[in-house]
């Protein structure tokens, strides 16, 4: 598990994710062209459930699954 601190809404928080989920959450925003906070931020905001961790590692799975599939090769 990696840690990092942050600010979100006026707040510090810390999140513990694995290195695999923080490199997807640094994919994501820069295919959204976003701050990773400001990606956060915005995944704070929409989530349903009472877990952020658990909601970042959700946007991160979409993410990947929304891509092109993969062609097996021939």
């Amino acid at each position: 598990m990696q840690k990092r601190s942050l600010t979100i809404a006026g707040h510090r928080t810390s999140i513990a994710l694995e290195p695999e989920f923080w490199t997807g959450l640094e994919a994501v925003a820069a295919a959204e062209n976003l701050p990773l906070v400001e990606l956060i931020r915005r995944l704070d905001q929409a989530r349903g459930g009472p877990n952020l961790t658990s909601a970042l590692r959700i946007a991160v799975l979409e993410f990947y699954r929304s891509g092109p599939p993969v062609k097996a090769p021939d």
